[in-house]
C-alpha cells in the first residue's frame, strides 16, 4: 500500500500473476527486498511534485516457454541489464488472455531513478560540475553589467547540471530492447524453436511498412467496449494502407508454403512408405479428431510446459518422431527411458548448482553488508591518540555493530573457508553461465518427454475408443435378433 496515497496497487483483473521478485544491488538495504518499503522509500526520497518516481518497461515472451524457464531468463536478464548498473528492480511475469483467447506471455519491470550510495541511502539524480575551457581550466561567471567576473564572497564560475548515472540516455532502450531479443534468440535456439525475435524497428530493418501507434489503455478500453477512438481510428488507417502490400506479399507467401508443404509430402510419404507404426497412429488420431487429445491428468513433464496446443499438432508431433528417428512405439518407449534418465542427471546437476548458486549469491549479499562495517574498524584501528576518539565517536553506531555482521558472515562460511568476495562473484558468473545452459537443457527435455507422453496417451486412447467402438457394433446384431424374437 502507499503510504502518499493511501492505495494499494495490484495487476489488471485479466493478467494472470507467474511470478513477481524484486531485485537488489548490494548496497541496498535489505528490507527493499518488501515491495512496499521500496516503493514508499521511492516516495519519501522525491521532493518534486512532478518527481518521477520510477521507469516502467513492458516486453513480451515466446508464449511456448515454460513459466519455470521464463523465470529464470527474465532475472539473468533484469541482473545484467539493470541490477549491475546499480537499480533496483521490480519484475513480474504475466500470462494475459484477450477477449479473443489470444494469450500473451509478458514482463513488466519497474526501476528506481536515483543511485544508492554506499551506506544504503538514495542519492542524486544530478549533479553540478564546473564547464571547463579548451584547456581544461574553470569558466569564470560574468557579470553582465560589470563585465567582470561574479563575485560572492568568492569568485563565481560558470556549473551546468549534468545526470548522476547514464539510466536516462536514449541509447539505453535501444540497447535493453536489443539484449532482450537477443537472450529470446538465444534461447529459443537451444529450445530448437525457429522463431527468430527482432528489436529493430521497421524503418530500420528496411521493411516499408507504416507501425501502427500506441493507443493507451483509456483509448484500449474503449475501444474494446465498441466505442471507436482518434488514435484507434488512425490505426485503422495505417492497418488499412499496409493491406495493399501485404496482399502483394501474400501471394509470395502461398507460393513458399506450398514448396515447403510439397517437401514435407515427400518426407510423410517417406516415413509412412517403411511401415512406421507411430506415424500411422498419428494419422488415424488425425484424421479422427483433427488434432492429438491432451491426458486429463497432465504428467510431470507436461505441466512444465505454457504453450499446449502445440503438443496437440500431428504435424509437430510426426516432425518430433522423424526427427528422432523414432519407427516403432518400442523405440519410442527406449527414447523415453533414456531421455528420462537424461533428465533426472540434468535435474540432479541443476539442483545442485543451484543450491551452491544460492549459496554463493547469500554469502556474497551478507559480505556486501558487513564490507562497510569491516571498513570502518579498520579504518578505526589505522587511527591514535584524539583522531581515534574523535573518529570512533562519530562512527559509534557502525563500530558497536561490527562484531555482530562479522558474525553473521562468520556463521554462513564452513569450517576452514575464507572471505574471497572476488572468488565468489567470478565462481557465480561461471555457475550462473552452468546452471542457465542446464535449464536451457532441461527445458528442452522436457519438451521431448512431453511430446513423447501425449504421443503414447494418443495411442492407449485411440486403442481404447476403437475397442469401444467395436462392442458397439458387436450388440448391434444382439439388438435386432431380440427385437425380431419378441415380434
Amino acid at each position: 500500500m502507499s503510504e502518499y496515497d493511501g492505495q494499494t496497487y495490484r495487476p489488471k483483473y485479466h493478467e494472470d500473476l507467474v511470478h513477481s521478485e524484486i531485485s537488489l544491488p548490494p548496497n541496498a538495504p535489505k528490507e527493499y527486498a518488501d515491495r512496499a518499503t521500496l516503493w514508499n522509500a521511492v516516495e519519501l526520497s522525491e521532493k518534486g511534485q512532478k518527481s518521477q518516481l520510477a521507469r516502467m518497461l513492458k516486453a513480451s515472451l515466446p508464449n511456448d516457454w515454460s513459466y519455470e524457464l521464463a523465470e529464470e531468463v527474465v532475472r539473468d536478464y533484469v541482473q545484467r541489464n539493470f541490477v549491475d548498473k546499480g537499480m533496483c528492480a521490480d519484475w513480474a511475469i504475466h500470462d494475459s488472455e484477450n477477449d479473443k483467447g489470444q494469450r500473451n506471455l509478458h514482463i513488466h519491470v519497474l526501476l528506481t531513478m536515483r543511485p544508492i550510495t554506499e551506506n544504503g541511502e538514495w542519492g542524486a539524480k544530478t549533479k553540478k560540475v564546473y564547464v571547463l575551457d579548451e584547456n581544461g581550466e574553470r569558466v569564470p561567471l560574468i557579470d553582465k553589467k560589470t563585465g567582470q567576473q561574479k563575485v560572492d564572497n568568492r569568485k563565481q564560475w560558470k556549473c551546468q547540471t549534468v545526470e548522476s548515472t547514464d539510466w536516462n540516455s536514449q541509447e539505453n532502450a535501444k540497447m535493453w530492447r536489443k539484449d532482450l531479443a537477443d537472450t529470446i534468440n538465444a534461447t529459443n535456439e537451444q529450445l530448437g524453436i525457429a522463431v527468430h525475435w527482432e528489436h529493430r524497428s521497421f524503418k530500420e530493418q528496411g521493411i516499408d511498412k507504416e507501425p501502427t501507434i500506441h493507443i493507451g489503455a483509456v483509448a484500449n478500453a474503449l475501444e474494446r467496449k465498441g466505442i471507436q477512438t482518434e488514435r484507434g481510428n488512425i490505426n485503422r488507417e495505417i492497418i488499412k494502407s499496409n493491406m495493399i502490400l501485404e496482399q502483394a506479399k501474400a501471394m509470395l507467401e502461398l507460393a513458399k508454403q506450398e514448396v515447403q508443404s510439397i517437401r514435407y509430402s515427400k518426407i510423410r510419404s517417406t516415413a509412412t512408405s517403411v511401415k512406421n507404426e507411430v506415424i500411422e497412429m498419428i494419422a488415424k488420431v488425425r484424421e479422427r479428431k483433427g488434432r492429438l487429445d491432451l491426458p486429463i491428468v497432465s504428467g510431470k513433464h507436461l505441466r512444465k510446459i505454457s504453450d499446449r496446443t502445440a503438443l496437440q499438432s500431428a504435424d509437430n508431433a510426426e516432425k518430433f518422431i522423424t526427427t528422432r528417428k523414432i519407427d516403432s512405439f518400442e523405440s519410442l518407449a527406449k527414447f523415453t527411458a533414456d531421455t528420462e534418465q537424461k533428465y533426472g542427471q540434468l535435474d540432479s546437476v541443476h539442483l545442485l548448482k543451484g543450491q551452491k548458486l544460492s549459496r554463493l549469491k547469500e554469502l556474497s549479499k551478507m559480505y556486501a553488508l558487513y564490507e562497510p562495517y569491516r571498513t570502518t574498524y579498520k579504518e578505526s584501528q589505522s587511527l591514535k591518540g584524539f583522531a581515534k576518539m574523535k573518529f570512533d565517536r562519530e562512527h559509534k553506531e557502525s563500530l558497536a555493530k561490527y562484531p555482530e555482521m562479522r558474525e553473521r558472515l562468520q556463521n554462513l562460511l564452513e569450517q576452514g573457508e575464507k572471505i574471497t568476495p572476488k572468488q565468489w562473484k567470478a565462481e557465480i558468473q561461471s555457475l550462473q553461465s552452468e546452471y542457465d545452459s542446464i535449464s536451457r537443457e532441461k527445458s528442452k527435455t522436457a519438451t521431448e518427454l512431453a511430446y513423447a507422453g501425449i504421443i503414447g496417451y494418443n495411442k492407449k486412447n485411440l486403442e481404447r475408443e476403437l475397442q469401444n467402438e467395436s462392442r458397439q457394433r458387436n450388440r448391434q446384431p444382439d439388438r435386432t435378433k431380440r427385437k425380431e424374437e419378441e415380434i
